[in-house]
């Protein structure tokens, strides 16, 4: 399911427009980015958490030429789904 797909779903599900269901989404995915950037978390109970983590710098290999390069470090973005969704795919 892509965007468009999604603000679909929504807006047929909740009975809205679909400007209105893009509008909803787009201040969520927002909110969520501001908070992660911030360094915090956000948690949806039953549905799962985003945060951020850091990744140190590394060795790595260049697999076209076996050369060493240096990986820097750098915020990762994680997502642990909860318990209500993993129970729902499995």
């Amino acid at each position: 399911m892509n965007k468009s797909e999604l603000v679909d779903a929504m807006a047929a599900d909740a009975g809205i427009s679909k400007a209105a269901a893009k509008k909803a989404l787009d201040s969520m995915m927002g909110s969520v980015e501001k908070t992660l950037k911030k360094g915090g978390r956000v948690s949806l109970v039953g549905f799962g958490s985003w945060s951020v983590s850091k990744r140190a710098a590394r060795d790595g290999r260049n697999p076209q030429t076996g050369k060493t390069i240096k990986i820097a470090a750098k915020n990762v973005v994680k997502f642990k789904p909860g318990a209500e969704l993993k129970n729902s795919v499995n």
